[in-house]
């Protein structure tokens, strides 16, 4: 299928390649656009630098269209991201589905606003909230994001907008806040990446049972909703020698500040270290290195580090709320109820008498099962069709 034949997607997404900070909403943009671009023409419009950063990227050229990738990206100057340049945007740019990506960000309010003011491009406008209405997310700032949600509902703003839900949890937290018919939301589970086929990784060098720290790694962004609290205040219970690698970038400075007073706190079984942020393409890889990747988040649209990590063979425990379930009898990890701490300890704690001979099988089971989970033809077609609704 030649270029010109394709359906043009255009997507609005605040951050992009090759920015890595705001995690996995860039890593479902990019892994949807890696898998599908033979199908669809995909461009994208986006901010001219990373999450939290002054500075823009020193290697892109801002306000003009360039290949990045499998897609076509037009960065936005800093002084460009307004009304009128978003209309010029979209006035000027033909595409047959126009895409969202965060229901909150103000990019995603401009293009919207100005698609109902034109009336033009009469294709499906697609919004994905990206887990922002997870409890653990709409809860921080709520009574800011309440009011503007109420306003929104109240002028009609997101009328005839489908809604794509990543799980059918992230469906029932749409229809619950915004107060939509399920025949509005389509659910397309994410797409995995495919860095994985064909890689290798480190293998799990343990010393006997014993004579190591068992390996725990958390990666995701220092913020609320994603528990690194949590994880601290479980690992003040294990007895058990932990090295405890923490990675991601810091979101949040007062809730890190809160968690380096855990990190003082902890007994001296549990060594603890801040290894930064993780560039999203060195993640697997990463993740490999560990025997146990602890991450009980308050809320996940669909979690891509968790699927990263199992790609790499590693195991997780995560909390219930992510659609990642009944892990223990997949023989992939454990999913554990936030208010029973005590199984994530001893979770931990039997992990830690595990031989090297249960690592090594465990990592060869996750690893022969993943590609069929995570490549699963329906998956493919939901989000195909995703973009190219009746």
């Amino acid at each position: 299928m030649s270029n010109l034949q394709k359906p043009i997607v255009l997507i609005f997404i605040g951050n992009y390649l090759p920015g890595f900070k705001a995690g996995g909403i860039i890593r479902s943009v990019e892994n949807t656009i890696n898998h599908l671009h033979d199908e669809f023409d995909f461009r994208i419009v986006t901010r001219d630098r990373d999450l939290g950063d002054k500075e823009p990227y020193g290697d892109i050229k801002t306000n003009q269209w360039q290949q990045v990738g499998n897609a076509s990206v037009y960065y936005l100057h800093s002084s460009s991201e307004t009304f009128g340049h978003i209309r010029h945007i979209l006035l000027n740019t033909h595409y047959n589905a126009l895409y969202l990506n965060s229901f909150f960000d103000a990019l995603t309010i401009k293009a919207l606003i100005n698609r109902k003011l034109q009336k033009a491009n009469a294709g499906p406008i697609i919004l994905t909230p990206r887990g922002e209405f997870a409890w653990a997310s709409l809860s921080q700032k709520y009574v800011k994001k309440y009011v503007f949600i109420m306003l929104a509902r109240l002028i009609g703003l997101y009328n005839d907008v489908i809604w794509h839900a990543s799980s059918e949890f992230e469906a029932k937290d749409i229809m619950d806040v915004m107060k939509v018919d399920s025949n509005m939301v389509r659910i397309a589970f994410d797409l995995p990446t495919k860095q994985h086929k064909g890689s290798t990784f480190n293998q799990n060098t343990r010393q006997p049972s014993g004579a190591e720290q068992l390996r725990v790694v958390f990666l995701s962004r220092i913020s609320p909703e994603k528990n690194l609290d949590y994880a601290l205040k479980v690992l003040s219970k294990v007895t058990a020698k932990i090295k405890f690698d923490i990675y991601g970038t810091i979101e949040n400075k007062t809730y890190w500040d809160e968690c380096q007073q855990l990190i003082s706190m902890l007994p001296d079984n549990i060594s603890v270290n801040y290894g930064g942020s993780v560039k999203h393409n060195d993640v697997i890889e990463t993740m490999s290195k560990y025997d146990l990747f602890l991450f009980p988040s308050g809320g996940e649209a669909y979690g891509h580090v968790i699927a990263e990590s199992l790609i790499s063979g590693t195991q997780v425990l995560v909390s219930t709320n992510t659609p990642w379930r009944n892990l223990a009898e997949k023989k992939l990890g454990w999913d554990i109820d936030l208010n029973d701490d005590e199984s994530f300890v001893a979770v931990i704690e039997n992990l830690a008498l595990s031989s090297n001979e249960d690592f090594d099988n465990s990592r060869a089971l996750i690893r022969s099962k993943i590609d069929g989970i995570l490549l699963n033809p329906d998956v493919m077609a939901a989000n195909r069709e995703l973009f190219s609704p009746k």
